[in-house]
């Protein structure tokens, strides 16, 4: 799970509880008319704005991916692969098949290279894996973000309505409150839905989209250099470049404390 997810709604959420309870009580920021504004509005226009089945498939893994970590770093990815290639090197593809591989897609990768398909079967394979997996990712980000582009104005909708109510109501002293109270709390729920859920969320997963990218690409490039029966040696080397400049300099270090001298 991505602690820094879940660490930063519940302390959205308790920072936002803790200061309704110091001047008064939940019941009082809870209302059915601002609820129906902020997240009926903003559904519907999100709605129009996206195909249906993009809403089907971005939402769910959207959220899936806000709130999960990649099971392998960049760093694993390379000294698993590379441990891949000596394995082939030593037994040929064929020796792949025994070997059980964490990360879903490199299995997947794995899996063809045993089963001795051709390189360019195997990249195309594997590309449109990546890019339709990453399709789907960014459109969970544009979706969680026209929700948060979305909410804070319909929450000016929602003020605006509430005002229209207390003005045409002016006589009625007794309605002037609660007409007031749902003019304010629409804009307050449209503020802290963007703001601290649906903006966050996108932010993360197009950080997340970006590690993907790099991750499955990384992937994809040490699948091809073990079907093509590369060294474990330059398949470590050529995949080092992946890897931000002081990891690559902590792998070759670490290397060459392991070469006897």
């Amino acid at each position: 799970m991505d602690i820094a997810t879940g660490l930063g709604l519940v302390a959205g959420g308790i920072v936002l509880i803790s200061l309704i309870l110091m001047g008064g009580d939940v019941g009082m920021f809870l209302d059915l008319h601002a609820f129906i504004v902020i997240f009926g509005g903003s559904f519907s226009a999100t709605l129009i704005r996206f195909p249906f089945s993009a809403m089907v498939h971005g939402l769910p893994l959207g959220m899936k991916f806000a709130f999960t970590m990649r099971r392998m770093s960049q760093r694993e990815l390379v000294d698993e692969i590379a441990g891949l290639a000596e394995i082939a090197r030593k037994q040929g593809p064929i020796g792949l098949e025994k070997v059980e591989v964490e990360d879903p897609f490199l299995a997947k990768g794995i899996r063809f290279v045993a089963d001795g398909y051709d390189t360019e079967f195997i990249r195309d394979n594997l590309e449109r894996d990546r890019d339709n997996f990453l399709t789907h990712l960014d459109e969970g980000s544009k979706i969680y973000r026209a929700v948060g582009d979305c909410a804070p104005a319909f929450g000016m909708i929602g003020t605006l309505i509430g005002m229209v109510q207390m003005f045409a109501n002016m006589t009625d002293p007794s309605k002037l409150g609660p007409y007031m109270a749902v003019a304010l709390l629409a804009t307050f729920y449209g503020a802290a839905v963007a703001n601290l859920f649906c903006l966050p969320i996108a932010d993360k997963l197009h950080l997340k989209l970006i590690d993907e990218e790099i991750n499955r690409t990384l992937i994809i490039d040490g699948v091809l250099m073990i079907r093509e029966g590369k060294s474990p040696t330059l398949v470590r080397e050529m995949l080092l470049a992946y890897l931000p400049e002081k990891h690559r300099h902590s792998e070759a270090e670490g290397e060459a404390e392991a070469v006897p001298a």
